[in-house]
């Protein structure tokens, strides 16, 4: 995908009138009717995503990250293709994501960027198959969602992928640590992540010393589960949890004196602006990611900047997942031939064979280069990251 990363220049001059194409309410951002006139017409996307509630960090990042590079296009192309975008909450609830998606199905949405989270997204995918909608999914990275869907894809790293990678990292960087897991058994996602970890960390001969499971991300005492990791003497904790259990794991470790290092996944991406939590805690954590807001790459930086001065905080990964999942819709789409007048399972149709066939690329925020496979997984190179003095810097 090639992307004129002066783009950022034009919207940093035109503050006013980026804000003025972001609806108030409901999270929507629309090129309008005086967009249609340039010619291509408006392509609708659509989302959803927990906006609330204890997950509401990761939304609000696909929101803003959506947001900002819908806005890009529009002020750099306002005699092309034009875009629209509308949010919509599900409180991570599954029920509540397949209501979002129907609102926004029968609100004229073209492609769908979501849902955000996977159960949510299992539920929506499945509708999505029956009615012909494109997905690219920022951050919903569970099998399930994908599995026996042509129309969904992925832009993370699936679940998989992420605990073999995981386990890849830690066997060759940290051989002499003593390993153990605590994750949620109840979740898809940290099971999924789970699963693949222990049988890639264990296929050459290598033992966990403790595993540990929790039910609930609301849970809010592990001191059965840190008692049993500091009994077996593991001085590496791989979590692969959300941030909000993560960040009370942390905690109670250190008041009961127990201080291992700590190797998460891209559900740990935002435990530094969780509200409550002493950062200083998280010192020293590895996590796996492809985006720091702290890497020295110009158009990362750029990126930050921008996001910066219209949301007044710093981007963590899944903002630049959906950035990346706008420009990479943007770039599929036009490869198709369509117009923006397609219908909804025109587009579907396209776009699926724009993606699997073989030739389509993109570059953004979170890889120089992905593609996609049939079964869509993104091809990507994953990164490991460690938090300094309150910042993500690149192992």
């Amino acid at each position: 995908m090639k992307k004129n990363w002066t783009k950022f220049l034009v919207v940093a001059l035109s503050v006013m009138m980026v804000f003025a194409m972001t609806a108030c309410g409901g999270g929507s951002s629309d090129g309008g009717d005086d967009a249609a006139e340039g010619g291509a017409g408006v392509l609708h996307l659509g989302g959803t995503g927990p906006l609330t509630g204890p997950a509401a960090l990761y939304g609000n990042a696909v929101k803003n990250g959506a947001e900002l590079a819908v806005n890009e296009i529009n002020a750099a192309n306002p005699d092309g293709l034009q875009l629209s975008w509308d949010m919509q909450d599900d409180e991570h609830d599954a029920e509540k994501a397949v209501n979002a998606y129907n609102k926004l199905v029968d609100d004229g949405m073209q492609v769908l960027i979501g849902s955000v989270t996977t159960a949510p997204c299992t539920a929506v995918a499945a509708e999505a198959y029956a009615n012909r909608t494109f997905v690219l999914t920022p951050s919903a990275s569970g099998p399930a969602v994908t599995d026996g869907n042509d129309n969904v894809f992925q832009l993370c790293f699936s679940d998989p992928n992420q605990g073999i990678a995981s386990a890849e990292y830690i066997k060759n960087n940290y051989a002499d640590k003593t390993v153990g897991v605590i994750y949620n058994n109840a979740d898809n996602y940290s099971s999924g992540i789970f699963d693949k970890f222990k049988s890639e960390y264990e296929s050459d001969g290598k033992q966990l010393a403790a595993v540990e499971a929790f039910s609930d991300d609301a849970n809010a005492d592990f001191t059965a589960q840190l008692n049993s990791m500091k009994n077996a003497g593991v001085d590496l904790i791989f979590l692969p949890i959300y941030y909000t259990p993560a960040s009370n794991i942390m905690t109670q470790a250190a008041k009961m004196g127990y201080a291992p290092t700590y190797f998460g996944v891209d559900g740990m991406d935002g435990i530094l602006d969780l509200e409550g939590f002493d950062t200083n805690l998280a010192e020293g954590v590895l996590l796996l990611t492809p985006f720091t807001p702290y890497s020295e790459d110009a158009k990362v930086q750029e990126f930050v900047k921008a996001y910066e001065d219209a949301y007044g905080e710093t981007p963590i990964q899944f903002a630049a997942d959906a950035y990346d999942c706008v420009y990479t819709i943007y770039d599929a789409f036009q490869k198709t031939g369509l117009g923006a007048d397609a219908s909804m399972d025109e587009i579907c149709e396209a776009l699926i064979g724009v993606f699997t066939g073989g030739d389509f690329t993109s570059s953004g925020l979170t890889a120089e280069s992905m593609s996609w496979n049939a079964a869509g997984e993104v091809d990507k190179t994953p990164k490991v990251c460690v938090i300094e003095d309150g910042k993500y810097v690149e192992k």
